[in-house]
C-alpha cells in the first residue's frame, strides 16, 4: 500500500493481479451481476489508488482494507440502484440457501476462496465455528451476501441494533483469534 501511495503504477498493478479474481467473486456475489461488478471493481481500484495514502497498517492488513473498499462500492451501487423487487429477493434468497449454509463454515469459506481470508481458511473455519450461530449467520449474511444489518435484521428477526452488536462483537472476537 505504502508502494501505491507513493504513486507506483507497478504495484498498483501488481495488486490488481493478485486480488483481482478474488475481489470480483466478492462484488459479482454482492451486485448480482458481472458486467456492473466489472464496473465496480474498476471503480475500487481507482478508489484504492487514490486513497493509498488514507491506508492505516496499524488498523489492519492491506488486503482487507482493499476487500473493504470493493466490498463498501459494492453495497453503494446496490443501494444506490434501488432494493431488490421482491421476486428477485426471494430468488437471490433462494440461491442462497441452496449453495451455502451459515452454520456450514466450511462450505462458505470454499465458496468466498481462501485468499480472501488472508490463505488461512482453515484458521478461520475455527474461529468462525466458535462463534454461537446466529452471530456466526449474521457476519456470513454480511460478508459473503453483502446484506446490510436492516436485511439481515428482517431475514433472521432481531433488532438492527442486536444484529450490529452481534457483527462487532463477531469480528473483535475473530481479530482475537486470529491473532
Amino acid at each position: 500500500m505504502r508502494a501505491c501511495a507513493a504513486g507506483d503504477k507497478s504495484a498498483l498493478r501488481a495488486l490488481y493481479l493478485r486480488e483481482s479474481k478474488q475481489l470480483l467473486g466478492v462484488v459479482t456475489r454482492i451486485v448480482r451481476d458481472r458486467a456492473r461488478a466489472e464496473d465496480v471493481l474498476h471503480d475500487a481500484f481507482v478508489r484504492i489508488w487514490r486513497r493509498a495514502s488514507t491506508f492505516d497498517a496499524s488498523r489492519g492488513g492491506g488486503r482487507g482494507w482493499v476487500y473493504t473498499v470493493a466490498r463498501n462500492l459494492a453495497l453503494d451501487f446496490v443501494r444506490g440502484a434501488g432494493k431488490h423487487s421482491g421476486s428477485e429477493h426471494q430468488a437471490a434468497d433462494d440461491e442462497i440457501d441452496s449453495l451455502a449454509d451459515p452454520d456450514d463454515t466450511s462450505r462458505w469459506l470454499e465458496k468466498v476462496g481462501s485468499s480472501h481470508w488472508g490463505g488461512d481458511s482453515a484458521r478461520l473455519q475455527e474461529c468462525l465455528e466458535q462463534l454461537e450461530p446466529t452471530p456466526r449467520a449474521c457476519i456470513f449474511h454480511a460478508y459473503v451476501n453483502g446484506y446490510s444489518q436492516s436485511e439481515i435484521g428482517d431475514l433472521i428477526g432481531a433488532p438492527v441494533g442486536t444484529v450490529k452488536s452481534w457483527i462487532k462483537r463477531s469480528l473483535v472476537a475473530l481479530r482475537g483469534c486470529m491473532g
